[in-house]
C-alpha cells in the first residue's frame, strides 16, 4: 500500500510525535467516538475520519509508521540536528541526504525488501559523512572533531546574614550535562534510539562539592569555582560554577556596611527596670545594658564591635532597636500584680494626646 508521506499524520490523530503504540491506539479511539458515520450521531464527518483512519493504518504499522518517521517526521528531525552537528555545509548535503532517504522508501516499497530500512538510512547518512569527510581532506581541513569547552553552571545558594558577613562553608549539589557515553552524543546508534540516554544525546549526573564562600558578600553576587562546571568535550576546557548568593530575611538582625543592626525584644519589665542581656553576635558574647525606663523603639549604639571595614582598618557598630514584646498569656498572679501597678500608677500616658477633630 502507498501512502502520502507529506500529510502531517500525527496531527492528524490529535497526538505527538513519537508517540507509541498504546498512545496512538488510545488517539484513534477517541477520534473513532468523535468521528466515525456509525458511531458519532449529528457529529459524523465521514471524509474526516476516513483521513484518520489512513492516519492510523501507517502509525499503527510499525514498519510503515518507521518509514513515515524517518521521511516527515519526528526522526528526521533528530536526524537533521545530528547531521548539521557533522556538516558545514549542511542545508546542501542534508537536502541531499533526504532525498537518497526518499528513495530508499520508494524502493523498499515498491520491491518489498526485507532488509531493515533504519538499516538502509542509516547506510545513506553514514555514506554522506563519508562525502563530506573526503571533501574537507581535500580541502585541508583536520578529520578530527574540533575542541568544544564545556558550559558554565549557575545555582543559586542562600545564607543567614551572620554567614554573609563571617563566611561559611556549604555542601552544594551540583547537575552536570555530559555527552552520552554510549552514543557520544549522536542520540543513535545503528539508527536506533540509543538505550542509555533515550535519543537525548545527553546524560546527567549529579555531585557534591565544599565551597567557601568568602567574608562579606553581599546580595547577588558571585561565587566562582574553576572548571567545577560542566565538562569540555574533545579536549576542551571544562566550564566553572557560579554560586549566586542570596542572603535570607531575617527579621532581627540585617547588616548595613559595617554596621550590625539587631532589633531586640524586651519585656515589659526589662524595659522599666533596665536590664543586662546577653546576647552573640559575630560568635562573640557581647552584653546588652539597657537603661531603666527604656521605650519601645529607643536605639542603642555599640561601638567597634560591628563588621571589619577593611579599607578603614576598622570595625563598624552594632545598633540596637528595642521593642517591648507583650506575653500571649498571663498568669492569674501576673494579672493580680499588673491589677496592683495599675492601681498605684499616676502615670498618664496620654497626657499630650489629642484626640482627633
Amino acid at each position: 500500500m502507498s501512502h502520502n508521506y507529506n500529510r502531517d499524520l500525527y496531527k492528524i490523530l490529535e497526538t505527538d510525535y513519537g508517540a507509541t503504540a498504546a498512545e496512538i491506539k488510545t488517539a484513534y479511539r477517541k477520534l473513532v467516538r468523535l468521528y466515525h458515520p456509525d458511531v458519532a450521531g449529528k457529529n459524523a464527518d465521514a471524509e474526516k475520519f476516513k483521513e484518520i483512519q489512513e492516519a492510523y493504518e501507517v502509525l499503527s504499522n510499525p514498519a510503515e509508521k518507521e518509514k513515515y518517521d524517518i521521511v516527515h517526521g519526528y526522526y528526521r528531525e533528530k536526524l537533521k540536528k545530528e547531521f548539521e552537528k557533522k556538516n558545514e555545509d549542511s542545508k546542501k548535503n542534508y537536502n541531499e541526504f533526504i532525498k537518497k532517504a526518499k528513495t530508499k522508501v520508494q524502493q523498499e516499497t515498491k520491491n518489498e525488501q526485507k532488509e531493515s530500512f533504519s538499516q538502509s538510512i542509516n547506510d545513506a547518512l553514514d555514506s554522506l559523512f563519508h562525502t563530506q569527510n573526503k571533501r574537507n581532506t581535500k580541502k585541508g581541513a583536520k578529520s578530527s572533531p574540533q575542541p568544544v569547552d564545556g558550559d558554565d553552571i549557575k545555582t543559586d545558594v542562600t545564607i543567614s546574614p551572620v554567614e554573609a558577613v563571617e563566611g561559611t562553608i556549604r555542601k552544594v549539589n551540583i547537575l552536570h550535562t555530559e555527552p552520552c557515553p554510549s552514543c557520544e552524543g549522536r542520540k543513535f546508534i545503528n539508527g536506533e534510539q540509543c538505550s542509555v540516554c533515550r535519543g537525548i544525546g545527553q546524560i546527567q549526573s549529579q555531585k557534591k562539592i565544599n565551597v567557601k564562600i568568602p567574608k562579606g558578600v553581599k546580595q547577588g553576587s558571585k561565587v566562582r569555582v574553576r572548571k567545577e562546571g560542566n565538562k569540555g568535550q574533545n579536549g576542551g576546557k571544562n566550564g566553572d560554577l557560579y554560586l549566586i548568593i542570596n542572603i535570607e530575611k531575617d527579621k532581627y538582625i540585617e547588616t548595613n556596611g559595617s554596621d550590625i543592626l539587631i532589633t531586640l525584644p524586651v519585656t515589659p519589665t526589662e524595659a522599666a527596670l533596665g536590664a543586662d542581656i546577653p546576647l552573640e553576635v559575630l560568635k562573640e558574647t557581647i552584653t546588652v545594658k539597657l537603661p531603666p525606663l527604656t521605650s519601645s523603639g529607643q536605639k542603642l549604639r555599640i561601638t567597634g564591635l560591628g563588621i571589619e571595614n577593611k579599607t578603614k582598618s576598622q570595625r563598624g557598630d552594632i545598633i540596637i532597636t528595642v521593642i517591648i514584646k507583650m506575653p500571649d498569656k498571663l498568669s492569674e498572679e501576673e494579672k493580680q500584680l499588673y491589677e496592683k501597678l495599675k492601681n498605684c500608677s499616676n502615670f498618664d500616658v496620654r497626657k499630650d494626646f489629642r484626640n482627633a477633630r
